[in-house]
């Protein structure tokens, strides 16, 4: 991964040479109305509150507990053994993202929802909480960690959360079959080159022209934006827009020019 001056450094060159955050310039009506009418939605939603009371008890949470490989996810702990808040505070999506997540789902109206990496749930329940008609398929490697997870979608009464344990490379495509069509996906598991691409194969064959995929830590490393590029490049995408924290790319073939979007965020 890239050390914090690098990324502080990229970011700046992001930030600089964006587009503004409020749609002036763009010309996809597209993703001229998804900033005017989502990212910059400054709603306080009664949602809100209750899920960030559940993160502000999570960063208290002195509890030990023992978690399998994370892979590349973690730049802060590198032992199976995990304080709750210490891994909180390095693992949970900031609610800026996380609430944007909410505002996409409520206002795109997706049916079902794809996550992998469900962490403590945090960005799960922004997730379902957007579209209570929708079902959200969450995958959490770790079964302590999926276990907290459910304790927190019980305490906010969350009922359209399924959550698949074990390791992504075993789950997945059992879990394409439950849900052959992808509306929305979250993709948060894996910090990899590879698996970041093989999750976005799977999910072009599981997606129809309007779903929506969202990539998290684009610019986490240099193989992440290397997959980032071949995402970009691919015949099947026809927008992107990147936000540097997460990314989102559209596969709609009404969309007949491809265009890239980075947008001030």
């Amino acid at each position: 991964m890239y050390s914090r001056f690098q990324l502080a450094k990229k970011y700046l060159h992001y930030y600089f040479n964006a587009y503004n955050g409020k749609g002036h310039g763009i010309h996809s009506p597209f993703v001229f109305d998804f900033v005017e009418f989502v990212l910059n939605d400054t709603t306080v939603y009664s949602c809100y509150q209750p899920i960030e009371n559940i993160r502000t008890a999570l960063l208290s949470n002195e509890n030990i507990i023992d978690v399998e490989d994370f892979g590349a996810g973690s730049s802060v702990i590198k032992t199976n053994h995990w304080v709750v808040k210490a891994m909180a505070a390095s693992s949970l999506k900031p609610k800026k993202y996380a609430r944007l997540l909410y505002r996409m789902v409520s206002y795109y109206k997706p049916k079902t929802i794809l996550e992998l990496g469900t962490s403590f749930g945090i960005t799960s329940a922004y997730l379902a909480s957007g579209n209570a008609d929708a079902v959200l398929y969450t995958c959490e490697g770790a079964a302590s960690i999926a276990s907290i997870a459910k304790q927190n979608f019980s305490k906010l009464d969350l009922q359209n959360i399924l959550v698949t344990e074990g390791d992504f490379a075993n789950t997945l495509t059992p879990l394409f079959l439950k849900a052959p069509i992808i509306d929305f996906a979250f993709i948060d598991g894996n910090h990899r080159k590879q698996p970041t691409l093989e999750y976005f194969l799977k999910l072009l064959g599981s997606s129809s022209p309007n779903s929506i995929l969202v990539f998290d830590d684009i610019h986490w490393s240099k193989e992440m934006e290397e997959a980032w590029l071949e995402i970009k490049q691919h015949p099947s995408v026809t927008v992107t827009i990147d936000l540097f924290f997460i990314a989102i790319v559209l596969i709609n073939p009404a969309f007949k020019n491809k265009q890239h979007f980075t947008i001030r965020f």
